[in-house]
């Protein structure tokens, strides 16, 4: 009985399939035009000697990483949407409050997110 419940596992069970590839090594390269000078004497005079080399860099380049914006600015808005939220609920009576909360929630989440960095 233990060999049938097995073999239907193993039925009905999902196949793995494992895809294997080989890992690709991905380098840029970016070709640099530079001149060396070859100095000379009265009898054999000096030249230039120009030649172009490739030089491996980031790839993506510089510029991607450079506009990333890592700043989190979740903790400011909370701290700053409650602090704004009850301060606009002790400041307003009766009907205002309706409006006055979530204005003062919104404003406050707002002013807390730049004051934390974002």
């Amino acid at each position: 009985m233990k060999i049938f419940y097995l073999g239907l596992l193993v039925c009905f069970s999902p196949i793995i399939q494992v895809n294997a590839t080989t890992p690709k090594s991905v380098t840029c390269t970016r070709t640099e035009y530079r001149e060396e000078y070859i100095p000379g004497t009265k009898l054999n005079p000096g030249y230039v000697k120009s030649y172009e080399i490739d030089v491996v860099i980031p790839c993506g380049g510089e510029s991607q990483a450079n506009k990333i914006d890592d700043n989190d600015c979740s903790e400011g808005s909370v701290i700053g949407g409650l602090l704004g939220a009850g301060i606009a609920l002790s400041s307003s009576r009766g009907k205002d409050r309706f409006w006055a909360v979530p204005a003062g929630g919104t404003a406050g989440a707002l002013i807390g997110c730049q004051v934390d960095g974002g």
